[in-house]
């Protein structure tokens, strides 16, 4: 059996242990508004996401890309970028702008967006819209629920989370240049600190890019994000020179080193287990 092949099958095998680990979309949400699933209203919202259903329903998808506005620019601002690199994986495009976690996670739970489909990896990124109605800890609950469901849903797929890319806390005059390191949004950096322990070495791959998007000040360019939290081409071209070695080896079954790590110690943990009952099960 050659390694690619052991990981697919052990992805699949730990996909229901990854439901009880990560809790279902469906079970106790302890009034978490960002992990009820929820559907918005507005025709435009409607009209886009009935769009994905009918893609989806054509398949032939290997990278998929799930989010909010920050993903759907991938169309526009980000689009140059998508055709010279991304549109080599085979991608879709699942972002609506606007979405905080619960849209997404009805998107994919009863608006069957992901009927029809069967990506190799999905790229994760929502929750910054959640920053101004939700702490920290609700936001990760509600990433939470959504890894769930695409583990329910596609056991076989890989999922690189990425964290919530900086963005301002408060108004930038417009004759700024940057958003100065003090004045970016702090939520950001305790979202993602929560994010990085979502990450399994059964398919989950946390990636924080948010300080290749920064000057060496740790300031936020407006070049990179010309409002401070949308991209310009320029911060699209950052996103993908990022991801684009962690996907090719994801499509190729090659997990991070990381998580091969933390793959090896759950391995010698449980080799450990195992010694310590033999030596108690010998003792006279």
């Amino acid at each position: 059996m050659d390694r690619s092949t052991f990981y697919r099958l052990a992805r699949a095998a730990t996909a229901s242990i990854a439901v009880a680990v990560f809790g279902s979309a469906d079970g106790p949400t302890s009034g978490n508004s960002a992990a009820v699933a929820e559907p918005r209203t507005a025709d435009i919202w409607k009209k886009r996401h009935e769009g994905f259903v009918e893609r989806s329903k054509k398949g032939n998808v290997d990278v998929l890309f799930a989010g909010d506005s920050i993903t759907q620019r991938w169309e526009t601002d980000g689009k140059a970028v998508w055709d010279d690199t991304v549109a080599a994986w085979k991608p879709a495009n699942l972002g609506i702008g606007g979405d905080r976690t619960q849209h997404l996670l009805w998107r994919i739970t009863a608006g069957k967006e992901l009927v029809g489909i069967e990506p190799k990896v999905v790229v994760l990124l929502i929750g910054t819209n959640n920053l101004f109605n939700n702490s920290p800890a609700e936001i990760a609950g509600g990433v939470r629920a959504i890894l769930a469901e695409f583990r329910k849903q596609k056991p076989k797929a890989e999922i690189l989370l990425l964290g919530l890319f900086p963005r301002a806390g408060q108004p930038i005059p417009e004759r700024a240049s940057v958003a100065p390191s003090g004045e970016l949004n702090p939520k950001v950096a305790e979202v993602n600190a929560l994010l990085a322990k979502l990450e399994d070495d059964a398919a989950v791959t946390f990636l924080d890019l948010g300080g290749r998007f920064l000057d060496d000040r740790g300031n936020l360019p407006r070049k990179m994000m010309p409002d401070f939290v949308h991209l310009s081409t320029e911060g699209y071209r950052v996103w993908a020179g990022a991801i684009t070695q962690p996907i090719d080896d994801l499509l190729a079954g090659r997990p991070s080193p990381k998580r091969q790590a933390k793959a090896s110690w759950r391995r010698v943990d449980a080799f450990r287990e195992r010694l310590m009952m033999w030596v108690s099960v010998s003792r006279p």
